[in-house]
């Protein structure tokens, strides 16, 4: 699907959607339980991916009719062996956090997705199910999808990279509480994406898992329940998701933009709102209210770090093509495993819109003082995160700029594009 977005401002009030990291961690926990409502999740093809896998375990998952809630029936912390391969389509985060649900079972799990999924490394979360004592491989022997993973484990210690994906510490220590020993995490590297681990944390607590920040990474004891307080859990609002309407506000808020669901919680790519706020930006949160206002702002370029907030570089990267002055952003070089690589792709599109932008392995500078946007033809390489954040760039580029692949926004924000129009954009699709 082609989406045209012409130079337009943005007005009123915007609902920021579910969070997904919450989502998928709240699924998979439901699963391990008993059992558990989940409340306003973000049903999306990623957190989709999620139940399905919970279904393959032997769970069940039953959506009410406008998906407010999610009725989750668990395996008890005892995965079945899949009857069929667990398809993750394009879901990283299913494909990890489930690929240690594999090692609980009894037998063979096979996994795999979709073309982008089966070239993202995997092969340090294999390496740690083969440390459990468990059999984890990649069929192309490459550490990338398909993958095949043979259980029990119970447990032990585990020595992994930090530098890679949090998700795969996410993927143990949820799998680790159920196990009879439970699992030691020690980290070789620093840890990037720190943030989602106390995601991690913090929606175990919720469903009564104690796990703990050791001084070498992370201990989650076994022998443990999933049982969330009340047999409820609700999902918080999502500022990844979040951080386009800011930036959308902040660039072409005619008057002001609210953004609702921003109550805090452990996410780091809240970052977003002391990034605007270091730019230079009008913006105020009501953090009782979990309410944001921007207003169309002039920026400056700043230099900020994304170790730990990588989805966050979309985002600033058209944030520093329109400021005056250089946006530098460091530490990226773990973003170009993601859906696609997004230094590259965020680099290439904005070029093609007339934006002056140095691309360097760990490195991306956006050269906002020699940069006038115009629209253009560009392709949001089948990732939501590049195409949300072109459609922010195609809100105050000079003329139309056309978008392919906007359909990808269902993985995280899937009615993104009405949202956009229903603040006033100038939004059409070919659909």
């Amino acid at each position: 699907m082609n989406v045209e977005i012409s130079q337009s401002g943005v007005r009123g009030a915007a609902q920021a959607p579910p969070s997904k990291s919450y989502t998928h961690r709240a699924i998979l926990a439901a699963g391990y339980a008993d059992g558990a409502r989940v409340t306003d999740p973000l049903v999306s093809a990623d957190t989709r991916a999620t139940m399905r896998a919970v279904e393959a375990y032997g769970g069940s998952v039953d959506r009410s009719d406008d998906d407010s809630v999610l009725v989750i029936d668990g395996f008890g912390g005892r995965p079945s062996v899949p009857a069929d391969v667990i398809d993750c389509a394009n879901s990283g985060t299913t494909m990890r956090l489930v690929t240690a649900t594999g090692a609980l079972a009894d037998g063979i799990t096979v996994l795999t997705g979709d073309e982008s999924l089966r070239s993202r490394p995997q092969g340090p979360l294999l390496d740690a199910v083969e440390q459990l004592g468990g059999r984890a491989e990649s069929t192309r022997g490459n550490g990338q999808a398909p993958l095949v993973v043979k259980g029990p484990v119970d447990g032990d210690t585990v020595s992994i990279p930090g530098d890679v994906s949090s998700q795969y510490i996410t993927a143990l220590l949820m799998a680790g509480a159920v196990t009879d020993e439970g699992i030691d995490v020690d980290l070789e590297t620093e840890l990037k994406s720190a943030p989602y681990v106390q995601i991690t944390l913090e929606v175990l607590e919720a469903f009564g898992v104690e796990a703990v920040e050791t001084d070498d990474g992370f201990r989650v004891d076994g022998g443990q329940s999933y049982e969330p307080e009340g047999g409820e859990y609700a999902v918080p609002g999502d500022f990844s998701s979040m951080s386009y309407l800011l930036a959308a506000g902040a660039l072409a808020a005619d008057d002001e933009l609210l953004v609702r669901g921003a109550q805090p919680s452990a996410q780091g790519d809240s970052a977003i709102v002391d990034i605007l706020e270091r730019m230079g930006a009008d913006i105020e949160w009501d953090r009782d209210e979990g309410v944001i206002t921007t207003r169309q702002s002039s920026l400056s370029g700043i230099e900020v770090g994304v170790e730990d907030t990588p989805d966050l570089l979309p985002t600033i990267a058209v944030l520093g093509a329109v400021a005056d002055g250089t946006t530098t952003i460091t530490d990226c070089e773990h973003v170009r495993f993601k859906e696609t690589d997004r230094v590259s792709a965020m680099a290439e599109e904005l070029t093609k819109m007339g934006a002056s932008v140095e691309e360097e392995q760990d490195t991306l500078t956006i050269h906002g003082g020699e940069t006038d946007l115009t629209g253009a033809e560009v392709d949001g390489r089948a990732d939501h995160r590049i195409v949300m954040s072109l459609a922010v760039a195609g809100l105050v580029a000079d003329g139309t700029t056309t978008i392919a692949g906007g359909e990808h926004v269902d993985v995280s924000f899937p009615n993104f594009f009405d949202v956009l129009y229903d603040i006033g954009a100038d939004v059409s699709r070919d659909d």
